[in-house]
């Protein structure tokens, strides 16, 4: 009889039977060995179970007074001698099991940074690691049951779609092309950077296969390589040119969560290898762009979380025994994924700054996070309650959420570092994991694969019955047998001839017996053979049954649980309604002492404003009182030089009585002693003045010798102004000295000093006022009706506005004019009067005038 074909069944989703019990989570301990032989260790293996930490001299723990010996218990201990090859057989084979067997893994590397942890998950190229033996132990496996490559497709889902063979293969030419058309494209490698090439060549593979395989399946693998940096997920696979990636970071990734509720990385690159030196090389392209700094702990320290996971997708083959089963409800899809956890660390001891430390800090909260996630686990499982697990507060948890939650087998590998300067950060890591194998996690659901009632060992005997085909045409046999028949039962060949009426009659009758013979046994086989089919036919058939039992039973129950949770829910919207009205009342609440911080807020706005109005009333008063001082000081000092004017013109009246005498006396003297003149001559009287600016000295003799001199001498000074300075010098603040482009210079002491100053020539921009002055000065040059230079310095202060900018309040304008003693500039009538001038005049016609005059607000800034 024929087979049964695939589409004479009815189409039906793979049942999934779940399991009540649990298993813990397997952790291993693995002991670094010791790089200085003057390092002292606070570690010692008590069995091949259990670990005795003792606290050195230089922990907190000695210093407290607290140390104590602890004893921790795993799974299995590795010391210092123990090779690649035990720990992967020991931790990473049964995962990969597990894998082929359609299962889900994941297994942690955790430790303290610098203890072994990327060690052990990578290896050497002539020693691997965890990683490395796994591929070789899968493909050792599949070797022989590969499917072609881009059979199965990624959907960008977390799923895969079965291409048929054309869309195979024109996937495959596309690819072609594209490795041809991006070849000279490539940029050049790094010197850091390994060869791949060169590590592939030394490497030494893994030699171990595993034995529960379906031989009439096919087989894809499929890489992604992703990490976690600064709690970012990010594509290590994913196609970008070095010089691209040296300008632009790469592109973080989303999580989401697919139809099966199991969370995935969105868009990541799934790369299809058909051999572990294609998966390598994915890997070591993965390692160029992984985050890896040196540290005062670890020369390559990584600075984030690496996740490598392997995903095994298989499908059964037609009942020809050589195509996939177009079929996406037949697939079994498997994930495997590898995590190297970057190490925790203190930085007190590592001394990190900057990035270096943002990125300690992100990475101990993320373990942080991963501690906090198992312990709320092991409390509801402990306790019974239904806290809830904080898988969203870090990317690390909430990728492996389903994992944690019953969706595949989790394994974690301790490294530690026995050296005593450790000892602080290895004993939080200890407890970490002690605890951790309390957690509970639901044995993973075995996959049902689907049964088409196909012929086992079809693909085997396709390939007998092909290799038969050729090795017959080979040696000349023209069979005429079709290569895609039907695998048949047939008890044999045709009947022999049976014509007995020759000679020959009794060689027929015996060949006849022996054919009769042989065909009853084939029959009797293959009645044993039906019968055997029938028990599978009825055991199969009896557990369906079962299971439809069990579904009945599951399914009385969560009708239960239904009617249960929806009288739940009614009571949950009955106190939802109730809450919804406290919080409209709340918010109501909430409204009115709005509106009453908004009233308070308008009251102490116009508070201020009114406090701001006062205090600039206040400075206008202080300006109009200062005003008023300054006019009276004005005044007072006009009138004291009214009344010094007028001591002056008693002192020169005084001056010119006694210039009269003198004259009349030598008058006097000379008519009458004409003959004493010459001894006259050599007698001198000095006649000596004073003022307050210095001492003139003139002799009488002098007076006698010039003819048809004025009457009048030089007067004594009254003041030397050249003593004075001026009041530009004075006041405290910095200057802002507006003064022509090109002054004419002064030549006299009483120029302004301003130590304190900003000069310019146009005002421009209100900030050269407003920006760090306090004084303002304006200079102007020009002539007076004489024709003598006249400058004028107009000083006041500058006081901000409330607008944001400035005013200034003039309150002195200062004169300072030169004259000519000889009078040159004064006209014909100066010029005449210049030879009878007295002391006084030419002493006050050589002073520089200085007059001060308030005025307080002037309307207009006059220009430089």
């Amino acid at each position: 009889m024929k087979p049964v074909r695939a589409r004479n069944l009815p189409r039906k989703t793979p049942s999934k039977s779940k399991s009540g019990s649990k298993d813990p989570v397997q952790v291993y301990c693995r002991l670094r060995p010791m790089q200085n032989e003057s390092d002292v260790s606070c570690m010692t293996i008590t069995s091949p179970q259990s670990i005795r930490v003792s606290p050195p001299d230089s922990s907190t723990n000695y210093r407290a007074g607290t140390a104590k010996d602890v004893v921790y218990s795993f799974k299995r201990v590795f010391d210092d001698s123990v090779g690649q090859q035990e720990v992967f057989q020991t931790v990473g084979l049964p995962l990969v099991k597990s894998l082929i067997d359609g299962k889900n893994g994941l297994l942690f590397a955790y430790g303290v940074t610098g203890s072994g942890k990327t060690y052990t998950m990578n290896g050497e190229p002539r020693d691997g690691g965890i990683m490395p033996r796994t591929l070789d132990v899968i493909f050792n496996t599949i070797a022989d049951y590969q499917a072609k490559r881009y059979t199965f497709k990624a959907d960008k889902m977390n799923g895969f779609e079965i291409q048929s063979d054309v869309d195979a293969l024109q996937e495959r030419q596309q690819d072609i092309l594209r490795n041809l058309e991006s070849r000279p494209l490539r940029t050049p490698r790094k010197n850091s950077d390994p060869d791949p090439e060169v590590i592939l060549q030394c490497r030494l593979p893994d030699a171990t296969k595993v034995d529960s395989i379906c031989a009439d399946s096919s087989y894809a693998v499929f890489v992604t390589y992703v990490e976690i940096y600064n709690n970012s997920v990010y594509d290590l696979l994913e196609d970008v040119p070095d010089d691209m990636l040296r300008n632009k970071p790469l592109q973080m990734k989303i999580l989401r969560e697919d139809a099966s509720k199991n969370m995935y990385v969105h868009g990541v690159t799934e790369v299809e290898v058909q051999s572990p030196e294609e998966a390598f090389k994915a890997f070591y392209k993965g390692q160029r762009k992984k985050r890896v700094a040196n540290t005062m702990l670890n020369s390559e320290s990584s600075r984030s979380h690496s996740i490598f996971s392997i995903r095994l997708v298989q499908a059964p083959l037609d009942y020809h025994g050589e195509h996939v089963i177009q079929d996406k409800g037949s697939m079994v899809i498997s994930q495997l994924s590898l995590v190297d956890l970057a190490g925790c660390e203190r930085t007190s001891r590592t001394k990190n700054s900057g990035q270096r430390l943002r990125e300690a800090g992100n990475i101990n909260n993320s373990l942080m996070t991963l501690r906090s996630c198992l312990e709320i686990l092991r409390e509801n499982q402990l306790n019974g309650t239904k806290q809830i697990v904080p898988y969203r507060d870090s990317k690390l948890t909430h990728l492996f959420k389903s994992y944690l939650d019953g969706e595949g087998e989790v394994r974690m590998v301790v490294c530690a570092n026995p050296r005593a300067e450790d000892y602080d950060e290895t004993l939080q890591v200890m407890k970490f994991a002690e605890m951790s194998q309390e957690v509970q996690i639901a044995r993973p659901i075995v996959p049902v694969r689907l049964d088409y009632g196909l012929t086992p060992g079809r693909r085997k005997a396709n390939q007998v019955f092909r290799t038969a085909v050729r090795q017959m045409h080979e040696d000349g046999i023209n069979a005429n047998i079709p290569v895609d028949v039907d695998l048949v039962y047939s008890l044999s060949t045709d009947f022999p001839s049976m014509d007995i009426l020759d000679h020959n009659g009794s060689k027929v009758i015996a060949d006849l017996k022996v054919f009769l013979e042989e065909r009853m046994k084939h029959r009797a086989m293959l009645q044993r053979d039906l019968l055997a089919k029938q028990e599978q036919i009825r055991a199969l058939l009896s557990e369906v049954e079962r299971e439809n039992v069990l579904t009945k039973q599951e399914s009385s129950t969560l009708h239960a649980q239904l009617e249960h949770e929806r009288s739940r829910i009614q009571s949950l919207q009955s106190k939802m309604g109730s809450l919804e009205r406290q919080n409209s009342s709340l918010q109501r609440r909430y409204d009115e002492q709005e509106q009453q911080i908004n009233l308070l807020q308008q009251e102490k706005a116009d508070l201020e404003m009114a406090l701001s109005q006062s205090a600039i009333d206040r400075q206008k008063v202080k300006h109009r009182y200062n005003a008023k001082v300054q006019m009276e000081t004005e005044k007072i000092s006009h009138e004291l030089e009214k009344k010094l004017e007028r001591d002056r013109q008693v002192l020169r009246s005084q001056l010119r009585e006694r210039d009269d005498k003198i004259r009349r006396v030598a008058q006097a003297l000379k008519e009458s002693a004409p003959h004493s003149s010459s001894s006259s001559a050599n007698s001198v009287t000095n006649v000596t003045s004073k003022s307050d600016g210095g001492t003139t000295t003139q002799s009488s003799s002098a007076l006698l010798k010039t003819p048809g001199a004025d009457s009048r001498r030089m007067g004594l000074a009254l003041r030397n102004p050249r003593h004075r300075r001026s009041r530009s010098a004075e006041g405290a603040g910095r200057w802002l000295d507006h003064c022509p482009a090109a002054p004419v210079p002064l030549g006299t002491v009483l120029q302004p000093n301003m130590k304190k100053r900003k000069s310019v020539t146009k005002l421009t921009d209100v900030k050269d006022i407003t920006k760090g002055t306090e004084r303002y000065c304006l200079t102007t040059q020009e002539q007076d009706t004489d024709g003598e230079l006249e400058t004028r310095l107009y000083k006041g202060d500058i006081v901000p506005t409330c607008s944001g900018g400035a005013q200034v309040i003039f309150s002195d304008v200062e004169l300072l004019k030169q004259s000519s003693p000889t009078g040159n500039a004064a006209g014909p009538v100066t010029r005449k009067r210049s030879a009878q001038m007295s002391g006084v005049d030419i002493a006050e016609r050589c002073s520089t005038a200085v007059e001060g005059h308030g005025n307080k607000r002037p309307h207009i800034l006059p220009k430089p």
